[in-house]
């Protein structure tokens, strides 16, 4: 049957099978797509019109954020693509369409530098002042985790991922694999966070070597975020932290400070591993709203009396 549910069924076939796309990738456009199913008012692909996908994105404009709705505008769309790759639709109706919505612009939330020292501070005490064997050993992972999170502006499915192949101690070098499988490669180069690292790597040698992981569970498996989201808190707590952070907060950290020192932001990008320099631009976002603040509040203009 030509229908419109065999057709996405079809099209997701090809793309874990064809185009070889990530678990979370088919995971969204299998959600963004049964939903365009049941949204749209046929289910012949040959009613599939202007008129039809003008509706079905005016009822996404009233249920979901922006963001949202963009992402399953864009599944919609590789889908018809792949409709019109297989002439299953002769013309492609989001050819005549000008799909054009602004964003409202959302700042990476930071972690502000004193308070990312404060909580470094409380797990490296909590680390020297460990009541037992097993205490120091969770601690020094734990340490280490995070001391990799903001050197290096890891994803946390990347960190989980890591391998223990993965870190050359020769070289202090960390190799990153990141959405699609792409690779790139960060040197570790503060002495403090090499010394962690390598001090974890001795106590779990063992562990490393036999689960393949760089970081995992007591069952043997990588290590899972929420365990890491736990562990943050856990500290954030101790330290007496008030703001929540999660572990995407390093990464915005580790590039806002960088970009914030002047480095230029293609190498900011390169070591985040964004596709497109559109993506790392909305850092500038954050820098300008810190211009803001410093000549607002720094600038001596502010203390003229006249």
């Amino acid at each position: 049957m030509n229908t419109l549910e065999t057709n996405i069924q079809r099209y997701l076939t090809y793309c874990k099978e064809q185009k070889r796309l990530d678990n979370k990738t088919l995971k969204a456009y299998r959600i963004d797509l049964t939903q365009f199913n049941q949204l749209v008012e046929t289910n012949e692909i040959t009613k599939l019109n202007v008129e039809v996908l003008e509706k079905y994105i005016a009822t996404l404009h009233q249920t979901f954020k922006p963001k949202t709705v963009k992402r399953k505008i864009a599944s919609a769309k590789a889908f018809f693509h792949y409709l019109e790759y297989k002439d299953i639709l002769q013309i492609n109706p989001f050819h005549k369409m000008q799909i054009r919505f602004r964003e409202p612009v959302i700042l990476p939330k930071t972690i502000p530098l004193s308070t990312m020292e404060q909580l470094l501070i409380t797990m490296y005490d909590a680390l020297e002042n460990a009541a037992s064997t097993y205490q120091k050993r969770k601690t020094l992972m734990d340490i280490t985790i995070v001391e990799l999170l903001f050197a290096t502006g890891i994803r946390i499915s990347e960190l989980c991922k890591l391998k223990s192949s993965d870190i050359d101690f020769t070289t202090n070098t960390i190799i990153i694999f990141g959405k699609g499988s792409k690779e790139r490669r960060l040197q570790i180069v503060n002495d403090n966070v090499c010394s962690i690292i390598a001090r974890y790597y001795n106590c779990y040698e063992k562990q490393i070597i036999s689960t393949g992981y760089f970081f995992s569970s007591k069952s043997g498996e990588a290590l899972s975020d929420q365990y890491v989201r736990k562990m943050i808190n856990k500290y954030s707590s101790l330290a007496g932290i008030a703001m929540h952070i999660t572990p995407h907060m390093f990464r915005h950290t580790f590039a806002t400070s960088l970009l914030e020192s002047d480095v230029d932001i293609r190498y900011i990008q390169e070591m985040l591993g964004h596709s497109s320099i559109n993506i790392t631009q909305i850092y500038t976002h954050v820098t300008t709203a810190k211009q803001n603040d410093i000549l607002k509040n720094k600038h001596p203009r502010k203390d003229f009396r006249i």
